[in-house]
C-alpha cells in the first residue's frame, strides 16, 4: 500500500524553514577513507524519518582533497559519502573548508592543510598569519598572501578556485540532480570570514580580546604602503592592543574615552585592517561563483558570533576578528553588502545564546549581535541563514533558535510589517549524544516546530525556496559605497520576545 502523501496548511508552510544537521569533523578521515558507514547510515535514516530533517551540512577538507600535491584531486572518500546521502534523499550543505581542522572550540580532529603548502611556511613562514609577538598561525594561509605565486606558481586565490572547479566537475551527476544545494566558501579559520585572533591552541580563554594577526611581512608591507599614500608613513601596525587574555581597559588601543582606536591613526588602521578581509572574501567568492556558475545551488558564507564585548564600547573582540563594529559604525552590512553582489546567503553563528546565560564579566550581547547581523543582510536584500555555536539539547536553546529563525513568529503580518524568516538553520553536530533518547526527543520536536508544525516538506515550491541556476556575480561594489554608505548605524528590525512556536 502506497503511503499517503502529506497535506499541508497553506498558511503555515510558507513559515517552514528547513533544517540541517552539521555531519561529524572527521565523517571522511584524513586518510579520505569514509569510515563507519553503517553506524552512520543507521543514524542519518532515524534523523530523517523520526525528526525529519531536511538535510546535512559537511566538510571537504582541502587538507584531504589535494594531499598529495598541486592539482592531485582525490574525491573518492567523499563521493562514497554523498552517493549514501543520495540514496536517503537528504540535500547537502557543502562547505568548501580551505581551513585546518583542529585548535577552535569543539574540535576533535585534526586535519592540517596540505602537506606541499606546510612545506612552503617552512622557508617562508610569513605565509601564515602571524602576531605582534611574531607567533604563526597554520590555520589558514594570511590572506597577506592571496595574489601571491608562491605555491608551485599558484596564488591561493587560484587555487582555492581550481579546487572549487575540480568539485563541480566530479560531483556534476549530484549537482544535475539537486542534491548539492549550497556551497559555504571557506574564508577563514573554522571557515568563517574572520582573522584568528582567539586560537585555543595560542592560549586564548574566554573571554580574552584576542589580538591582531596582521604581522606578517606582506600585510605589514601593505600597511606601510597604505600608510605612506595616506600621507602619514610615521604611523606602524598597533603596538598597544595587548595579549590574547586581556580586557579592553587593560590596552591603550581598547581604552575607554581615550583608546587609540578612537584617534585618527587608529581608524585608519581598522579601516585598512577590516577592508583587506572585505576584499579577501570577494576575491575568493567570486572564484566560487565562476566555479558553480549554472549549477543550481547558492553560495554562502559564514560571519563568527563574537558576542564577547559587545557591550563595551571599543567592541575590542570583534575588532581583532577583523568586524569593525562600534556604537557608531555598522560592522556586518558591508559583509551582507559584499555578499549581495554574488546572490550570497550571509550565515551566522551563536543562535541558541541569550545574553542570561553569559557572565556579565564578558560584557556578551549576543541577542543583539543576532538581531543586528540578521537584520543588516535582510536589509541588504539577502538571504540569511544561520547555526549554533555550541552543542544545546535543551528546550531553551531550541527555542532561542526557532525566536531567531522566525523572529515575528507565524501569526499574520501587522499593517506595514516585515515578516522575517531565515532560509536555514543547521544544527551543531550530528553526535552519538545527540541520538540519546531523551535529547533525541527534544530535537524531534524542534525540527517539527521550525517546520511549523508541518511535516517534512520536500516540495520547496510551497516554501518559496526554489533555486534557479547561479547568474554571475554583479560588478564589484565600490569601496566608497562599503566603507562609508554601509557603516552608516541603522536600527535593527524588531524581534518578538519568544517565539511562538516553543519547542516546551
Amino acid at each position: 500500500m502506497q503511503a499517503k502523501a502529506p497535506t499541508y496548511d497553506d498558511k503555515l508552510i510558507q513559515h517552514y524553514v528547513p533544517t540541517f544537521v552539521m555531519l561529524p569533523l572527521g565523517v571522511v578521515t584524513a586518510e579520505n577513507v569514509f569510515e563507519n558507514k553503517d553506524k552512520l547510515e543507521k543514524q542519518l535514516k532515524e534523523l530523517k524519518a523520526a525528526a525529519g530533517i531536511d538535510g546535512v551540512m559537511v566538510d571537504v577538507w582541502w587538507g584531504i582533497i589535494e594531499a598529495k600535491g598541486p592539482k592531485q584531486y582525490d574525491w573518492s572518500g567523499y563521493r562514497e559519502l554523498f552517493l549514501l546521502l543520495k540514496e536517503l534523499d537528504l540535500k547537502i550543505q557543502a562547505i568548501m573548508s580551505f581551513h585546518q581542522c583542529g585548535g577552535n572550540v569543539g574540535d576533535n580532529v585534526f586535519i592540517p592543510l596540505p602537506p606541499w603548502v606546510l612545506k612552503v611556511g617552512e622557508t617562508n613562514p610569513d605565509i601564515f598569519y602571524t602576531n605582534r609577538g611574531g607567533v604563526r598561525n597554520k590555520e589558514y594561509l594570511s590572506l597577506g598572501v592571496d595574489h601571491m605565486p608562491l605555491f608551485a606558481g599558484r596564488t591561493p586565490v587560484q587555487i582555492y578556485g581550481d579546487y572549487m572547479k575540480s568539485f563541480r566537475e566530479s560531483m556534476a551527476d549530484l549537482f544535475k540532480s539537486g542534491l548539492i544545494i549550497d556551497i559555504e566558501v571557506g574564508l577563514g579559520p573554522a571557515g568563517e570570514l574572520r582573522y584568528p585572533s582567539y586560537p585555543e591552541t595560542q592560549g586564548w580563554v574566554f573571554p580574552g580580546i584576542g589580538e591582531f594577526q596582521c604581522y606578517d611581512k606582506y600585510l605589514a608591507a601593505d600597511f606601510k604602503a597604505a600608510a605612506v599614500k595616506a600621507g602619514h608613513p610615521e604611523w606602524e601596525l598597533p603596538d598597544d592592543a595587548g595579549e590574547y587574555n586581556n580586557t579592553p581597559d587593560q590596552t591603550a588601543f581598547f581604552r575607554s574615552n581615550d583608546g587609540t582606536y578612537l584617534a585618527e591613526k587608529g581608524k585608519f588602521f581598522l579601516t585598512w585592517y577590516s577592508t583587506k578581509l572585505l576584499l579577501h572574501g570577494d576575491d575568493i567568492i567570486d572564484e566560487a561563483n565562476k566555479a558553480f556558475l549554472g549549477c543550481k545551488v547558492k553560495l554562502a558564507a559564514k560571519v563568527s558570533g563574537i558576542h564577547w564585548w559587545y557591550t563595551d564600547p571599543s567592541h575590542a573582540a570583534e575588532l581583532t576578528a577583523g568586524y569593525y563594529n562600534l556604537p557608531d559604525r555598522d560592522g556586518y552590512r558591508p559583509v551582507a553588502r559584499m555578499l549581495s553582489r554574488h546572490y550570497g546567503v550571509l550565515n551566522f553563528t551563536c543562535l541558541e545564546m541569550r545574553n542570561s546565560e553569559q557572565s556579565a564579566d564578558a560584557k556578551s550581547a549576543p541577542q543583539e549581535l543576532v538581531q543586528m547581523v540578521l537584520s543588516d543582510g535582510w536589509k541588504e536584500g539577502i538571504e540569511v541563514a544561520g547555526e549554533n555555536a555550541l552543542a544545546r539539547y535543551d528546550a531553551n536553546g531550541y527555542n532561542q533558535i526557532l525566536l531567531n529563525a522566525r523572529p515575528n513568529g507565524v501569526r499574520p503580518a501587522k499593517e506595514g510589517e516585515k515578516k522575517l524568516r531565515m532560509y536555514g538553520v543547521t544544527i551543531l553536530r550530528l553526535t552519538d549524544d545527540l541520538m540519546i533518547s531523551n535529547n533525541f526527543d527534544v530535537f524531534k520536536k524542534f525540527v517539527r516546530k521550525i517546520h511549523a508544525d508541518q511535516e517534512y516538506c520536500g516540495e520547496v515550491s510551497k516554501y518559496g525556496h526554489e533555486i534557479g541556476a547561479l547568474k554571475r556575480s554583479k560588478p564589484k561594489v565600490r569601496l566608497e559605497e562599503l566603507l562609508v554608505e554601509a557603516t552608516k548605524p541603522s536600527v535593527a528590525f524588531p524581534w518578538d520576545g519568544e517565539t511562538d512556536m516553543p519547542v516546551a
